[in-house]
């Protein structure tokens, strides 16, 4: 086994400079029955918006001061060793962005060893270790508390969670060893892999606690003081700390390998085999059963130097600095100061689609919301869905009594568009056709001030022309929602050649007040996501039509890691939909998009596919087959995959000289978040560089150096 002490950390110190350094503040507490408890406070001397993190320095310094406390608990000086955080913040784990940096996977795998030996000192000092978690703790901020012998935790704290297999990597400082010996197989399934890849979910401070991450949890009024007395009262045998999820012999032996192996199915059904720090972990989590610390830190430190060094780590955090970064500071966006504000929406029409964004409105920016629809009996239906949805929420205790009757209050319902006339924000969601549009806002902008804003939420339509017949077309926005609307968090804000800066900068700010990340784009047919998408179901039906069986179709993106086969997609948008959108492609780029006639068949059919018991797609249905034309040669996935491969990266070229959006950046941005594009990915571009395709289309690659792992 690895012997630590004999390794030579002082290069990756050397190394991080740079670093915020995350200090270990010591002081000495007295305890009630006696004694010492010397509390280390960790602090990087930030406010709250710069949590603590876990760099070489950091790590390095509270290694020493760890030694130190050893020396004084073999003085018999002090009782016991604790660690807390500063205000709201334990830890956020390890400083993401030098990792990055390493180069080599020899200085991944000292970053892995230097956080096993430093965090293992908290069960070697010689006395009692308490973790003292008093806020936001993240992937190596909960190691250290899993190193200590006792954990309480702040039932305030914002977030606990081991987020490292959305970013590509698994918990490689203790996590994954020494979770499901202290909770239970089951129990570390969810943290360590289920809630990642949920969109990387985190716990609640009392779930933590119920699972047996924590010991105890005490309110934030006096948690420390609280904290303190506990750990006495654990220290004079007061108090006798039970564990009843700690696995026993008859789960290692009996539940242990099959939750691996349902585990392991799960994964391949809703992620494919693509990624891999998911399965990475659940090998881990495997091995895990023989309770050996010593053994399953040494497989921590292979897989973790493994998947830093490896593309999907580099991508991944490509993908998140997008998604935590760019999207809160959207490329081209104007002045915030020059947003309007919106006390009152109108909503034009009562569908689903428009009661959703009704909904949404209410919800967030807690305004009068007010839809219209031809008739009254469209309108009492669309308030029908919003009350009912209202009243979800209050039944699931989302929002109490008196929220449910206040949203209710604030959504009106009229068939006279002269209701509109108070409206700061007018949205439509009619049919998708221009002159249905025209109509709807040639009729509203008669009653609305001149000052208002109309947004548009067209998938495909030319905004400028929409508002060709306006008085005012310098107030008209594309404003493109994805469905469902209350859980895709993009919004494509589409910008005419006439709409202002105060319009756009009210969309904006409208959709960060909905809770949406925003990315402008030009008024070009399908904006991004929608061009984008027709590329990939134009080769998916292009492969059809010549043939192709449907299951070889739809496994040719796999490798990718995209969630779901091309033709399970266009079932998910709607077949109508998906052929619209393609119409609206090839009409606009005829030599560029492929025109299918079977996708038109296929959208008059009631049932085109055929699925299995998890309504996953297993073939085309008998009556799609008697119905559509095939071709004579069919095509194998490798070729579909480079076809969709050399599309993608012609067209977004193409985008970007266009001006379509500021940078590949924002293309790769609208992919993650409104089109499911795997993180580990990095979104469209970084894959297309890696895979060659960027050089095989233009002789060039969309980012220098390409985001990739060591080469």
């Amino acid at each position: 086994m690895t012997d630590y002490t004999k390794i030579d950390f002082a290069p990756l110190v050397e190394a991080s400079a740079d670093e915020v350094v995350t200090e270990s503040l010591v002081r000495d507490v007295a305890l009630p029955s006696g004694g010492v408890l010397a509390l280390i406070t960790l602090d990087n001397g930030r406010d709250h918006t710069r949590p603590n993190t876990l760099g070489p320095r950091t790590l390095q310094q509270l290694g020493e001061v760890l030694d130190a406390q050893q020396a004084r608990a073999a003085a018999g000086e002090i009782r016991a060793v604790a660690v807390t955080g500063k205000p709201y913040i334990f830890a956020a784990g390890a400083d993401l962005s030098k990792v990055s940096d390493l180069g080599t996977t020899e200085n991944a795998r000292l970053v892995t060893q230097l956080g096993h030996h430093v965090l293992g000192k908290f069960s070697s000092i010689g006395v009692p270790s308490f973790a003292f978690v008093n806020g936001l703790a993240l992937g190596g901020g909960v190691e250290i508390a899993l190193h200590c012998d006792y954990r309480t935790v702040d039932s305030s704290a914002a977030a606990i969670a081991l987020p490292e297999v959305f970013l590509g990597l698994i918990p490689g400082w203790g996590g994954a060893t020494l979770v499901p010996n202290l909770i239970g197989i089951e129990n570390a399934l969810e943290v360590i892999i289920s809630n990642p890849v949920k969109n990387n979910r985190t716990l609640k401070p009392a779930k933590a606690l119920e699972l047996g991450l924590f010991d105890a949890m005490f309110s934030p009024a006096s948690y420390l003081e609280q904290s303190i007395a506990w750990a006495d009262s654990v220290l004079t045998g007061a108090t006798e700390v039970k564990r009843p999820n700690v696995p026993g012999k008859l789960e290692r032996l009996a539940k242990w390998d099959v939750a691996i192996k349902i585990a392991r199915d799960t994964l391949q059904s809703r992620l494919g085999t693509a990624a891999k720090s998911p399965y990475v972990a659940l090998d881990l989590l495997k091995a895990a059963k023989d309770n050996n610390r010593a053994a399953g830190f040494e497989r921590e430190d292979n897989a973790l130097a493994e998947l830093i060094s490896g593309d999907q780590f580099h991508a991944s955090i490509y993908a998140f600095d997008l998604v935590q970064k760019r999207a809160k500071r959207p490329a081209g966006a104007p002045d915030k100061a020059l947003a309007k504000p919106v006390k009152k929406v109108g909503v034009i029409g009562a569908g689903l689609m428009a009661s959703q964004f009704a909904l949404l409105f209410v919800r967030k920016l807690r305004v009068p919301v007010v839809i219209t629809d031809l008739d009254q009996a469209r309108v009492d239906k669309g308030l029908e869905y919003i009350r009912g949805e209202i009243d979800k929420l209050h039944g699931k205790g989302r929002i109490d009594a008196d929220e449910s009757n206040r949203l209710k209050a604030l959504v009106s319902g009229t068939t006279d568009k002269a209701d509109f006339a108070d409206c700061d924000w007018v949205i439509e969601a009619v049919f998708e056709e221009l002159g249905v549009k025209q109509s709807v806002f040639g009729d509203v902008e008669q009653y609305v001030s001149p000052e208002a804003v109309l947004a548009t939420n067209t998938s495909s339509l030319n905004v400028a022309e929409i508002g060709a017949t306006l008085a005012h077309p310098e107030r008209l926005v594309g404003f493109h929602f994805f469905n469902p609307v209350a859980v895709m968090p993009l919004l494509e804000v589409v910008k005419t050649p006439k709409t202002d800066e105060a319009t756009l900068a009210t969309a904006m700010a409208t959709a960060r007040a909905l809770g949406k990340s925003a990315v402008i784009t030009a008024d070009r047919p399908g904006f991004v996501v929608n061009r984008l998408l027709a590329k990939v179901m134009g080769e998916a039906a292009r492969a059809l039509d010549e043939g192709t069986p449907l299951p070889v179709v739809e496994q040719s993106l796999a490798s990718i890691g995209i969630p779901m086969g091309p033709f399970e997609l266009i079932d998910l948008v709607g077949w109508k939909v998906a052929a619209h959108v393609q119409d609206t492609m090839v009409a606009a780029f005829p030599d560029r998009f492929y025109a299918s006639p079977n996708l038109h068949a296929l959208a008059e059919i009631p049932e085109p596919l055929e699925k299995d018991k998890n309504r996953k797609v297993k073939d085309l249905s008998k009556a799609a087959k008697k119905a559509l034309t095939f071709g004579s040669s069919p095509v194998d996935g490798a070729t579909i995959l480079r076809r969709v491969e050399d599309e993608l990266a012609g067209e977004i070229k193409i985008m970007l000289d266009e001006g379509v959006v500021h940078a590949a950046e924002d293309i790769d941005l609208c992919l993650i978040l409104g089109a499911g594009w795997p993180f580990q990915t990095g979104g469209a571009t970084p894959y297309l560089d890696r895979v060659g395709a960027s050089e095989r289309v233009f002789g060039q690659t969309f980012h220098d150096p390409i985001i990739a792992g060591v080469r």
